[in-house]
């Protein structure tokens, strides 16, 4: 990481410095967008959002815990009840495979807790880096800026990264934020895209961050 930041331009670093402080000012505190209690609820919340709303999946995950709460209660569970609760959510077939999947590895090879670790995370059915990163900054506090589609066309959008995919947007966003702000960060880049930035009907004149900062 400290090779990569040797080759960031005075400029980059500037508006980035200054991106930061316009989003800490707007959002100096940032609630987790997904309902949850503990590390396995937050992890089948995210797995949930895949192509979901924040609102839709918290709307559903009350009606899924009330079944079914921890691993344990999860892999009883037969695939087809946990696909009817969660059918809203969309990718329903997928998604009740790999919660009742996790579920059964994490009571199996886990002791019947969430692991702590992004390998861990990461080889558990139905779980990605996103996913991952978000359980293990969220719920472990661990440094890490999960970076979905949102992030990535906004970091396009502000010129922090020229990144094709969103393994290369997080590379660049953790080579230009201070490792110590991105728990907090990317929670701050979502509400302000919500809220100013949206993908469509964005007026870049009136948005804070683009009227300055924007590559338009």
């Amino acid at each position: 990481m400290a090779k990569t930041a040797k080759r960031l331009s005075p400029k980059l670093k500037a508006k980035a410095a200054e991106i930061q402080r316009i989003l800490e000012d707007l959002y100096p505190e940032v609630p987790i967008p997904l309902q949850h209690s503990d590390a396995f609820t937050l992890l089948v919340a995210v797995v949930l959002s895949a192509q979901c709303t924040d609102e839709r999946v918290n709307q559903i995950t009350p009606l899924l815990f009330a079944r079914a709460d921890n691993p344990a209660d999860m892999a009883k569970l037969d695939i087809e009840e946990i696909r009817e609760i969660i059918k809203p959510c969309g990718l329903s077939p997928a998604k009740s495979k790999g919660i009742s999947g996790l579920s059964k590895i994490i009571m199996e090879k886990h002791g019947g807790k969430v692991p702590e670790s992004f390998e861990a995370l990461e080889a558990l059915p139905g779980v990605g880096h996103k996913t991952a990163s978000v359980v293990m900054s969220q719920a472990f506090g661990w440094p890490a800026f999960p970076v979905d589609t949102h992030i990535h066309r906004l970091a396009a959008r502000w010129g922090l990264s020229s990144g094709k995919n969103v393994e290369q947007t997080e590379r660049d966003l953790k080579a230009v934020f201070p490792e110590n702000t991105w728990n907090k960060l990317h929670l701050q880049i979502i509400f302000f895209g919500r809220q100013y930035c949206p993908a469509r009907g964005h007026k870049p004149e009136e948005c804070p961050i683009c009227s300055k900062y924007g590559d338009l």
